[in-house]
């Protein structure tokens, strides 16, 4: 069986590890395209989209790691200056 190309917000949810409200806040604020299907307008997440923010989510947190870590060092050289 092939694995479907768009998921419900309570998947994504599930695999962020996060709470159903913090997914439809991440589509909702742009971070995660998401679509409106149905009568109800139910949301869905393309697995691709999904796995893009992901990548992103990480390139992110590298930045952030390599400017803490820059930081740390700005501040040990400070003081032994």
């Amino acid at each position: 069986m092939a694995s479907p190309r768009f998921i419900p917000l309570a998947d994504v949810a599930e695999s962020l590890s996060i709470s159903a409200s913090q997914a439809y806040a991440l589509v909702r604020s742009g971070e995660l395209r998401a679509i409106k299907v149905g009568g109800r307008g139910q949301w869905r997440v393309e697995v691709s989209e999904l796995e893009d923010y992901i990548q992103r989510m990480y390139r992110h947190t590298d930045e952030f790691v390599a400017q803490e870590n820059a930081g740390a060092q700005e501040r040990r050289s400070a003081r032994t200056n």
